[in-house]
């Protein structure tokens, strides 16, 4: 053991979901080392409290047990000692997410903040990782994947490990455990995909078009790549969906019908909805590899994972890296153009049926995600707006700003370089990125930050999608299942509706969430209430917006409802649905500027540099 920090982890007990972890401290604080586990990992805004796993904790110094003082939550000091001072403690594992950890007798997958102790006034120090495996015949064949830098340990084995410093440690996931392997180079780096669980997916497929998504976005903020290779983590689920971004990896978790398979197995050409938002998340995590990873708020360098930290850009580092995820799929050519418009459409559509867009402007909205977005309630549609969502849409009318601005010479593309090559080490702040991309426009864009960021006005879409001779259009929803993005049936007039979100409850159908203005929040109808019937007839949750259907819009009906164990009865003037359900559609005769336009946002960048 040749670093000052080592670290010792064994799935000591997959069938209790226990990792064991020893930490070895060579030269502890003369006045008693202090510990902690992060409160929080980088790229999920929310405290987790990882602390609150370890289930045990003991010290040991030349032999002796020494004394524990737990200061916070998720902080310790040892005893005074010369050292070296050797740290155990359990783990439980029982998180099947990108966040945290989890372990069984099928597999084990970590994340550094999950199980690593800090080593206070040492953060800089390298650090040593020695990955054990199970004891027993049946882990004989587990592997190991991560990008964490091999010290003695074979390329997909158990064994030895490093890290320069805390912070990298951290940010190498590790998953353990039987998988598949998928290997392909990218601008010369070797990349590779491991699928961990059940599935029958086409792996020649996936590896040809992870190839040319990761290509297209080293290229486009320019070659090389800042990582000598990378890894895609992916846990198989029956009904999954999730990424966490790492510096030279991310973990994702996915439903095993979402992949792409073999024509011999059922597969076929054309791209499956599900196989289109599993490409466009692996797109989204791998654009973090630049956008958040290495071009970062200010405030992150470096993280404090102790506490919140707060700020306005999350729009910008998620909302951007949401826009340019599904736009590599079309300007690679795996998705079509209208395949995009109808992503697209369903975007706005998201954020259309939330009046929260109204009240909390996106700057707010990235600045509260701690308490906001990543802890929503019954009110949050009327409440919040999703940084994700119009941060994407920002990015749009950001990028078709600057298109109209520079007549097609200047775009977000131009942005995201020109942040790579200035920004790639320091931090950005709100105001140094404004006053950045300002200077690429070439132009004052403080009012189009001011309406997009600090405003609740809807942004002028329809105006700068027709610059590109497309067409945006409005019409009410057809049912709960209608994600927009397509052209309605045309049947009939709009449908009546109670303005409710409803789920399956015993008694009937639980209200979810009442929108603001809407027929049942007028009545006083409220969230957690539970419908029983309508106008004398016993409604669930799968008959409530059928029952419904069947009265005109304007008609007074009665509603029967338990709020707790009080049955209530509310008088309800039923409404029309409201046009908030949006589609994009090629103009049928653009001009010759607008084809130029469109063609130059969602064409090929790479077959135009």
């Amino acid at each position: 053991m040749s670093h000052a920090i080592h670290y010792r982890i064994t799935p000591s007990s997959p069938e209790a979901h226990l990792f064991e972890i020893t930490l070895t401290v060579t030269q502890p604080a003369a006045d008693g080392q202090v510990l902690s586990l992060p409160a929080w990992i980088p790229g999920s805004y929310m405290i987790r409290d990882f602390a609150r796993n370890i289930v045990w904790l003991k010290a040991r110094c030349n032999g002796a047990d020494i004394a524990l003082t737990k200061l916070d939550k998720q902080t310790w000091q040892c005893a005074p000692c010369a050292g070296p001072l050797e740290v155990r403690y359990e783990v439980y594992a029982w998180d099947l997410s990108v966040r945290s950890a989890h372990l069984d007798t099928t597999h084990g997958y970590f994340n550094g903040t999950s199980v690593f102790l800090r080593v206070h006034g040492q953060d800089e120090q390298p650090c040593s990782v020695e990955m054990v495996r199970p004891v027993g015949s049946a882990y004989s064949d587990w592997r190991v994947a991560t990008t964490l830098p091999l010290a003695g340990a074979a390329p997909w084995g158990f064994g030895g490990y490093q890290a320069a410093d805390y912070d990298e440690l951290i940010d190498h996931p590790v998953e353990m455990g039987r998988f598949d392997v998928i290997e392909f180079e990218a601008c010369g780096v070797p990349h590779a995909m491991t699928l961990t669980g059940r599935h029958q997916a086409d792996t020649e497929r996936l590896a040809r078009d992870l190839k040319t998504v990761c290509e297209y976005h080293i290229r486009l903020f320019g070659e090389p790549a800042p990582m000598s290779r990378y890894l895609f983590q992916v846990m198989i689920t029956g009904d999954g969906y999730g990424g966490l971004e790492h510096r030279a990896s991310t973990s994702l978790l996915c439903s095993r019908d979402d992949l792409p398979r073999p024509r011999q197995n059922g597969g076929q050409d054309e791209m499956s909805e599900g196989y289109r938002g599993f490409l466009g998340l692996c797109s989204h995590e791998y654009f973090h590899t630049w956008n958040i990873k290495r071009i970062k708020p200010a405030v992150f360098q470096p993280y404090d994972l102790s506490r919140e930290v707060h700020t306005p850009l999350l729009w910008f580092f998620e909302g951007v890296t949401s826009y340019y995820d599904d736009l590599a799929l079309v300007r690679t050519g795996l998705i079509s153009r209208d395949s995009y418009l109808e992503l697209l459409g369903q975007t706005v559509t998201r954020v259309l049926r939330g009046s929260g867009r109204l009240k909390q402007p996106l700057a707010d909205s990235s600045f509260d995600a701690w308490t906001k977005f990543y802890k929503q309630d019954e009110n949050a549609p009327n409440a919040v707006v999703s940084y994700y969502t119009k941060g994407s849409l920002v990015a749009l009318a950001l990028d078709l700003t600057l298109r109209n601005i520079g007549d097609g010479r200047i775009s977000l593309d131009d942005v995201m370089r020109t942040l790579w090559q200035r920004h790639a080490v320091a931090g950005v702040t709100a105001d140094g990125l404004e006053r950045l991309i300002g200077a690429v426009a070439g132009v004052d864009l403080t009012a189009f930050f001011q309406r997009a960021l600090r405003g609740t006005e809807d942004l002028p879409l329809a105006e700068l999608l027709a610059t590109c001779g497309i067409d945006y259009r409005l019409r009410p929803a057809e049912g709960n299942g209608d994600k927009g993005g397509k052209p309605g049936s045309g049947k009939g007039t709009p449908r009546t509706v109670l303005g409710v979100r409803s789920g399956d409850d015993a008694l009937g159908a639980k209200l979810l969430h009442v929108f603001d203005g809407g027929a049942a929040q007028q009545a006083g109808l409220a969230a957690g209430d539970v419908v029983v019937a309508v106008n004398g007839l016993r409604v669930t949750h799968g008959s409530l917006d059928k029952a419904i259907a069947g009265y005109a819009a304007g008609e007074a009906v009665q509603l029967h409802a338990f709020r707790r164990d009080e049955l209530m009865t509310f008088a309800v003037c039923l409404q029309s649905a409201p046009a908030d359900t949006c589609y994009l559609t090629d103009r049928e005769a653009p001009d010759v500027a607008q084809q130029q336009r469109r063609d130059a946002w969602l064409g090929d960048i790479q077959s135009r540099a």
